[in-house]
């Protein structure tokens, strides 16, 4: 039997990332051949590259913006080399089919697929599409969402409603082995802050300000994105990470509330190991306005308080972090009712159809 062949492709962010990890393991474990294509330096190729048995592939890739730049004159440029990269490294692969996580490093890798013939699956996150996604679904055969509302804004006859896919080891995680990691010695509260995969430098500011009122009830573990680390700060019951990643599944055991930006992939895995949630969407200045669309629609079922960037300040974090503390029982008894699908196995099951 001749081994199958798969390419996965998807960066930017961590959450362009993370469903590519929960699902390769299972395409290692049945013998497919496995490469990788993303950019020279996101943070997709910290994460993939150290994996066992990928081969990552290095493409150039174009940040298409909706506002002027300079480098808007230069993108496009960087897009075509992309594209002629990833159909040199298809030709040579061959591969069966092409699963996609978005981001503007996987448009160029969806038109190559095109031009050679080889069908490609798309996974939109987001409750509306992205704008690489937007781009690449033309070049698609499938596109998959994860809220069941997406399925509105894409073309029928590709669109399929899965789920939220969430990785396997998060359930995995030992509550002593986080009380070892945090050097935490007492049953305070404990309150996860993430600020996305590159950190928040708002939402760091306001944690950091807030360490008075909140370390008396609560500890705080806060993992600030790269170069974010403040070395000054020494203060018991607060630990602070640049990034967190074999240890995360053992900090979410230890964790009780989590204050989050509201990337969907990071958002259902929290609901998934039923972590009452206080989101701080990226606000639509910095963003198209997806994470607030997420962080609302969490916060309408029940699972989530929501702040907006605007109104951030340390002292509304800290009504909003105690608020939470307070509701924390409710909020759980509404998680609980919520059943992951069987999302992974389906999309497994949906790229393998296309593979055939």
């Amino acid at each position: 039997m001749t081994t199958k062949q798969i390419i996965f492709t998807g960066g930017g962010t961590a959450g362009h990332v993370m469903v590519n990890l929960a699902i390769i393991p299972e395409f290692l474990k049945e013998g497919w051949t496995i490469d990788y294509i993303g950019s020279k330096n996101g943070i997709e190729r910290e994460l993939i590259e150290p994996l066992e048995g990928v081969n990552y592939h290095a493409i150039s890739t174009g940040k298409l913006r909706r506002y002027f730049s300079k480098e808007n004159f230069k993108d496009p440029f960087k897009v075509l080399k992309g594209t002629w990269q990833a159909h040199r490294i298809i030709g040579k692969k061959k591969p069966a089919v092409i699963f996609s996580k978005g981001g503007f490093v996987s448009v160029p890798v969806l038109v190559a697929a095109r031009m050679r013939g080889v069908p490609a699956v798309i996974h939109e996150s987001d409750f509306t599409p992205g704008l690489a996604n937007k781009l690449a679904i033309p070049f698609a055969k499938k596109v998959l969402a994860t809220f069941p509302e997406t399925i509105d804004y894409l073309p029928k006859e590709k669109a399929e409603w899965v789920g939220a896919v969430v990785r396997e080891e998060l359930f995995t995680g030992n509550r002593e082995k986080g009380l070892t990691v945090t050097g935490f010695k007492n049953n305070k509260t404990v309150l996860l802050v993430m600020g996305g995969s590159a950190g928040s430098q708002k939402i760091n500011k306001a944690v950091r300000e807030a360490l008075d009122t909140l370390l008396p009830d609560f500890n705080i573990i806060h993992i600030c994105g790269k170069d974010n680390l403040d070395e000054e700060i020494d203060r018991e019951g607060y630990v602070q990470y640049e990034y967190v990643q074999e240890e995360l599944r053992d900090l979410l055991a230890l964790t009780d509330l989590v204050c989050s930006r509201a990337g969907a992939n990071a958002i259902f895995e929290f609901l998934a190991l039923n972590k009452p949630m206080l989101l701080i969407p990226l606000s639509r200045q910095a963003s198209r306005g997806d994470q607030i669309v997420n962080a609302h629609s969490f916060e309408k079922q029940g699972y989530a308080h929501v702040l907006e960037e605007e109104q951030l300040s340390t002292e509304s974090l800290i009504t909003a972090v105690e608020q939470l503390k307070k509701e924390k029982v409710t909020i759980k008894d509404k998680m609980t009712k919520y059943r992951s699908s069987e999302a992974k196995e389906k999309v497994i099951e949906l790229i393998k159809e296309q593979a055939q």
